[in-house]
């Protein structure tokens, strides 16, 4: 897989190349279609390396623009993910620290940002993010809004269709479609094409039948979200806007299977990410400049002829899409409150898309995600089975078991080698310059992002930030060293 991905990165010069000129710029204002999956690992994509599913949809994209090998987000739940794509800030800048919470009343996003330049926003599907002033898109139909719906509504193309559509607008649109799937419940799709016993799982989930089993309907949403993503985009094809349109595909974070979604390891904080926009970003490209969710919509605002704003964590990263940028930031920069998911359980880590340190900040504590580990109708039974697996004849299930809920101070990976990050490498001398290099740099962020650590993980600043008057982050007091 190394050797692959080496001889990936040495074809792009070649690539770019073969794809002909890039141009400078646009005579007009773009569209811009924001795609999102929901609870997507990234490397449960072919795009990724994923040995299972089928995406024919998304591959055909990646084939029109650009494949982002190092694209993250900040926190892999819901919520705050979607809340930094939309604000361009990180989750304690514009306040959404937690699932099911919400952003600082003053916080502006996509519509705030993009109104004044002339710009529709709208959004169709799940919009999960609060409060409604700040994040006051158009309502656009034909999309399911509800994550856990069984069985998610057919989708209706129409809405989206007449919001795309110049004949029936003269201004320029920012449209995102934020699917459900493959949201748990796993019942859409077809999971005949994925007999469980063929799989192969990826090195961090347990191999029980009936994980196997979930695994294989949790494959088939994955095909059936594919299927969506083909049909938006022959809708922007119908609707006339296909040339005109910067098209960002994202699988949002990882999915609800163990050391994914709720954590602070590269399957729960990677996501995919693809930009294609005709004629002006080259075709069938990859690239290795690390990004972040922070950055889309600085990125946004500058393609459509805006200024930056010293409100915005992230930065622009038009360079890299235009062809004349191989990098963009040094690190990217993770969080997690576990609260309401679980009992208290702050993370912070830092990558640099090489490697990943990760901080717990109370390690004492047994890691509990109650929505994966409940056994509810709308959770995973199979975590029973990992649980009732015979220790003596399947050790391996029991240290799957142990790395989920019991987890040291510190862990470092060597992630370009071990992208499940199996292997932590935190007592490892050998890597010792580096692991203090993106210790450093994360306490730097905690500090720059006020942040006490595991103060912010706490019923009180939940409820706080619940009723709009959140208690830490930039411009709020620090209760509190961050070490704790």
């Amino acid at each position: 897989m190394k050797e692959f991905e080496i001889k990936r990165v040495l074809m792009i010069p070649l690539l770019l190349a073969l794809a002909g000129p890039v141009h400078a710029g646009a005579s007009e204002q773009p569209n811009f279609l924001i795609i999102m999956a929901d609870d997507c690992t990234y490397n449960d994509l072919a795009l990724y390396g994923g040995q299972n599913a089928k995406t024919p949809n998304i591959d055909a994209l990646a084939k029109t623009g650009m494949t982002f090998n190092h694209a993250y987000l900040a926190s892999a739940m819901c919520q705050p993910c979607r809340a930094e794509l939309f604000t361009g800030q990180y989750p304690l800048t514009n306040g959404c620290s937690w699932n099911h919470s919400a952003s600082r009343p003053a916080t502006k996003s996509l519509p705030h940002l993009l109104n004044p330049l002339g710009y529709r926003v709208g959004i169709a599907g799940k919009v999960h993010v609060l409060p409604q002033t700040s994040f006051p898109f158009d309502n656009v139909g034909g999309f399911d809004p509800n994550c856990v719906r069984d069985p998610t509504r057919p989708s209706d193309l129409s809405g989206i269709r007449d919001y795309m559509s110049s004949d029936k607008h003269d201004s320029p649109f920012c449209l995102v479609v934020a699917l459900v799937d493959p949201h748990i419940p796993w019942v859409m799709g077809d999971a005949s094409q994925y007999p469980p016993k063929r799989l192969k799982l990826p090195p961090n989930i347990a191999d029980t039948p009936l994980t196997r089993k979930h695994f294989s309907n949790y494959l088939a949403e994955i095909t059936y979200m594919d299927g969506q993503v083909g049909q938006i985009l022959e809708t922007l094809k119908a609707a006339g806007a296909n040339e005109d349109t910067v098209v960002l595909f994202t699988s949002e974070q990882g999915s609800q299977f163990p050391g994914c979604k709720w954590t602070n390891w590269n399957t729960g904080l990677h996501t995919a990410l693809i930009a294609s926009w005709p004629g002006q970003i080259a075709e069938a490209v990859r690239t290795d400049a690390l990004v972040q969710y922070a950055d889309i919509a600085p990125t946004l605002v500058d393609l459509a002829g805006g200024k930056g704003s010293s409100d915005f964590d992230g930065t622009s990263f038009t360079a890299v899409l235009r062809g004349t940028a191989d990098t963009h930031r040094e690190f990217a920069y993770g969080i997690h409150n576990n609260l309401p998911e679980g009992p208290r359980y702050p993370i912070r880590s830092v990558t640099d898309g090489k490697y990943r340190y990760i901080r717990n900040l109370m390690p004492d504590e047994l890691y509990i995600e109650r929505h994966l580990m409940g056994g509810g109708l709308l959770n995973n039974p199979y975590w029973a089975t990992w649980l009732g697996a015979d220790p003596v004849k399947r050790p391996d299930v029991y240290e799957r078991v142990k790395r989920y809920m019991r987890r040291p101070s510190e862990q470092f990976y060597l992630t370009t080698d071990d992208p499940y990050e199996m292997n932590n490498l935190a007592d490892d001398a050998r890597h010792a310059e580096s692991k203090s290099r993106l210790s450093k740099a994360l306490d730097a962020w905690m500090d720059a992002q006020s942040d006490p650590g595991a103060a912010v993980d706490t019923p009180e600043a939940l409820q706080a930030a619940r009723r709009g008057e959140h208690l830490h982050g930039p411009g709020t007091p620090r209760a509190g060293s961050h070490a704790n």
